[in-house]
């Protein structure tokens, strides 16, 4: 049945990560920025006695040199204090408090791991403003070409630095076992960064859809042009020419969640958010499947609520309800980073 599916939505086939990564930064997202020539890190404790003694709450002040010029954003490191490595996940948020209605810190802290986040908007803004934060770095006049970078490739690349503030601290986290996270926008924005850089184990994406971890061929929610209408500045110029072409398209999103092989992925959806189409979340992980040396593991049908698909190199989550990153789905990918790290 699910083959079936597939091949309905006439998918190219998988290439070689190189070639399926260039492709998506060139026509959907831009190129990463390249690393700073100069970073370092101001750390501040917030509050040394956090989620009862159990962790450390500091604010963290990445100050970089780009392009000669000085750029700095703040984040937010929540860390076990008992001396032992734990897993970790980095969070991009839409907001820069901890806890946060998306980031239930105690309950992950309870659970073993270690958190850094940082609120998207502290990096440049979610609007067409290409002159502020680190755009306003990267372009002269707000100017940019059809391949530069969008925003979502700068969060992106804010998450990457994060990344390398959690490899000075190999003697509480476990860098082995670090996972990148998002909800929504910041979903894409989470594959985006494990797919261009290896040192994450897992990406996580909860309700990414569209240019997310839904494939684009035969989407029944948000399409090209919806998207790009509203947010163009998210993505390449080259994007917005795919649009109302998205079933002859050279790609589609199972190259992102591919280009993670062969580490993990792990997708969440939520039945009642149509726009993000879970069906075709579903699918991309079917479609990324043969990238993978132990792929997607489920059954041969479309997802019910509460199905949890956790076997494979891909894992895929439904539950009921709306767009959001809840609590549950916190407790899914806990599930999904403890069942294949042995935590």
């Amino acid at each position: 049945m699910l083959q079936e599916c597939l091949n309905e939505r006439n998918l190219p086939k998988l290439l070689s990560r190189e070639e399926m990564i260039d492709i998506l930064q060139k026509e959907v997202y831009g190129y990463i920025p390249n690393k700073p020539e100069k970073l370092e890190f101001e750390v501040e404790e917030l509050i040394p006695n956090f989620c009862a003694g159990k962790a450390v709450l500091n604010k963290v002040n990445a100050k970089c040199v780009i392009n000669g010029k000085d750029f700095s954003f703040p984040f937010y490191a929540t860390l076990h204090t008992d001396g032992k490595k734990h897993p970790f996940f980095i969070h991009i948020n839409f907001r820069d408090c901890v806890p946060d209605r998306y980031l239930p810190v105690e309950e992950i802290v309870d659970n073993g791991f270690s958190v850094l986040s940082f609120c998207y908007e502290d990096v440049t803004s979610d609007n067409n403003d290409m002159t502020n934060g680190l755009a306003g770095v990267l372009y002269e006049g707000g100017k940019r070409g059809p391949d530069d970078a969008g925003k979502i490739a700068m969060w992106a690349w804010a998450a990457q630095r994060v990344m390398d503030y959690a490899e000075t601290l190999s003697d509480v986290l476990d860098l082995g076992c670090a996972t990148v996270c998002g909800h929504s926008r910041l979903g894409k924005t989470a594959l985006l960064t494990a797919a261009t850089d290896q040192r994450f184990a897992v990406a996580y994406s909860n309700d990414s859809g569209c240019s997310g971890a839904a494939l684009t061929s035969g989407n029944k929610g948000e399409d090209i042009k919806a998207i790009c209408d509203m947010f163009p500045f998210w993505f390449t110029e080259n994007y917005k020419n795919y649009a109302g072409k998205e079933d002859t398209m050279p790609f589609d999103q199972h190259f992102l969640l591919a280009g993670i092989a062969p580490r993990k992925a792990v997708v969440g959806s939520a039945v009642k958010d149509a726009w993000a189409d879970p069906v075709s979340e579903f699918l991309c992980c079917k479609a990324a499947s043969t990238a993978f040396e132990n792929g997607f593991v489920c059954e041969d049908r479309l997802p019910e609520i509460d199905d949890v698909f956790f076997e494979g190199d891909v894992g895929y989550h439904l539950r009921a309800g709306t767009h959001y990153f809840s609590r549950l789905d916190w407790q899914r990918i806990m599930q999904y980073v403890k069942l294949h790290f042995n935590y």
